[in-house]
């Protein structure tokens, strides 16, 4: 895979977890719920960055992410 098509899949990750993140009422939510929703997002990107684009490491990434900010958002 080229580094553009690298950096094109990291992009839409980070784009559609903002997204995602835009639509379910931020103000309505916790700060434990926000933590989530922010350790996933940064580790799916981190996922992606560093398996290249890979689609387990992105998810793997994600779901690390979001335990690791739901534990730290207590």
């Amino acid at each position: 895979m080229t580094k553009i098509g690298t950096i094109s899949k990291i992009v839409m990750t980070v784009v559609l977890a903002a997204s995602a993140a835009g639509c379910s009422s931020w103000d309505r939510m916790s700060h434990r719920d926000k933590a989530t929703v922010g350790g996933a997002a940064a580790g799916g990107l981190a996922g992606a960055v560093i398996t290249n684009g890979g689609v387990l490491g992105t998810v793997g990434g994600a779901a690390l992410g979001g335990i690791i900010g739901n534990q730290v958002g207590k």
